[in-house]
């Protein structure tokens, strides 16, 4: 059995992992260590909850060397502000019988508080690309002693909208570095990024069985409507087995809504985090919840994605997610660290597609409860449930007189285009085989 003993730490580095109680690395970060500490360039693929932040924080504090210098020698880009706060907290932990200067920086909050705190010298800078860039471009953080560039769940800075950050961020730094790049998916413009940017990189990647899913007991419930969403979690949150919560919708309107809902029934046991919600409000939220003072958070996405939330029972998809990548990132949040964990699926008739396709996906397919009969069955349906079926424009047209020059066009312009080899495009993501699905429904329904 390994432990961290083999990676042969410091005694300062080692003594803070054996005040934190590891004693046996994941394996991320036993196929990470050696290639970190190589100085490849390295692109991890791993799913939430494998240990990424230690398989990157690791190495680098084992090379840690002092120098006279007051500009940060690491800087980690992350997607959100609470990622940065949770790993900037890794750090300290991880340093706290070394001499290491550790900064947060993201956006929603004072810049000159944070140009402050720069200017008093970092040596580990964490942040979101925006914020950093920001204080790139005011010449306030500068690059000249950078020696690693980390960039975790960059998957996710991507889909938020981070590319041009990013870039410019990586235009504005030496060449002279190295790169560190973790993600849970490989997609192509990932791939494009890594091509342009990165040396060479060495791929490390961990299979489905790395994964926590093994851990995760996946439960369904067949629901008509969201209002009957809400009426079953209403029911099921009177289990106290429900003891820490996470409730995942699509958008900020719904989580306000269910909000609501739950503070009539449940008052003051959930909080609500979203990227309306001001970022004090979201960090004291955490805390409290962290803390067990609260009972459960209702949550957009924002915190599908690498936040490291313990001992979390039960995740609640009451409405699937678009994307169903996204679905594994969710569920992840339990049955983390060898522990076991229930994720719950409220599945309305529009949702079973995109569930199936999650379903093939893992490879795996949930497991459906009857609705407990104290449940009601709600027949009204919210505006964003009903059917908006375009309007045809029926436009009429006039005969019109013309010449051999009007009616040759108007013959060209009834061809059809066959296409040929050279305009035939492969079909590429994740499209699913219509008649698949069709079948894996039908077969729901027989059951």
């Amino acid at each position: 059995m390994s432990t961290f003993e083999q990676f042969n730490l410091p005694k300062s580095l080692q003594k803070a992992v054996d005040e934190l109680g590891l004693t046996t690395p994941t394996p991320i970060q036993e196929k990470s260590f050696s290639v970190i500490m190589s100085g490849r360039d390295m692109m991890g693929i791993a799913q939430t909850g494998t240990g990424k932040t230690f398989a990157y924080l690791l190495p680098i504090l084992k090379q840690w060397k002092f120098v006279a210098t007051d500009t940060p020698r690491v800087v980690i880009l992350v997607p959100t502000r609470e990622l940065v706060v949770q790993i900037a907290a890794e750090v300290e932990k991880l340093t706290q019988f070394m001499s290491v200067r550790t900064l947060g920086v993201y956006g929603g909050v004072n810049i000159n508080t944070q140009k402050k705190a720069v200017y008093q010298g970092i040596d580990v800078l964490v942040g979101t690309p925006g914020r950093i860039m920001d204080l790139a471009l005011d010449n306030v953080i500068r690059f000249d002693s950078l020696q690693k560039l980390v960039i975790d769940e960059f998957d996710e800075i991507l889909n938020l909208g981070f590319r041009s950050q990013v870039t410019s961020i990586l235009t504005m730094i030496k060449t002279k570095r190295q790169n560190i790049l973790f993600s849970a998916t490989m997609t192509d413009e990932v791939d494009g990024m890594l091509e342009e940017y990165f040396d060479f990189p060495e791929e490390v990647s961990l299979a489905a069985s790395g994964t926590p899913l093994e851990q995760i007991e996946q439960l369904g419930y067949k629901t008509p409507n969201f209002l009957t969403k809400v009426n079953l979690i209403i029911e099921l949150l009177k289990d106290e087995a429900y003891e820490r919560v996470l409730l995942f919708v699509n958008n900020k309107k719904t989580a306000d809504l269910l909000a609501d809902k739950l503070e009539e029934v449940y008052p003051e046991q959930f909080g609500t985090i979203h990227s309306n919600k001001s970022q004090n409000y979201r960090l004291q939220t955490m805390a409290t919840f962290q803390a067990g003072e609260i009972r459960g958070i209702v949550t957009t996405d924002v915190m599908a994605r690498g936040l490291d939330i313990s001992d979390i029972t039960h995740v609640i998809n009451v409405e699937f997610p678009e994307i169903q990548e996204q679905y594994i990132h969710r569920i992840g949040r339990t049955g983390r660290a060898d522990k076991s964990g229930i994720a719950i699926s409220l599945i309305s008739p529009r949702e079973e597609e995109i569930m199936i396709e999650a379903e093939m996906l893992m490879e795996k397919e949930l497991t459906f409860l009857p609705l407990p009969k104290e449940v009601v069955i709600a027949e009204r349906l919210l505006e964003f449930e009903k059917d908006r079926k375009k309007m045809k424009v029926i436009l009429k047209t006039n005969k019109l007189e013309g010449g051999a020059s009007f009616h040759e066009k108007a013959k060209k312009n009834t061809k059809v285009n066959l296409g040929g080899p050279s305009k035939t495009k492969k079909k590429t993501g994740t499209s699913v085989n219509r008649n698949i699905l069709k079948n894996r429904a039908a077969k729901r329904k027989k059951k």
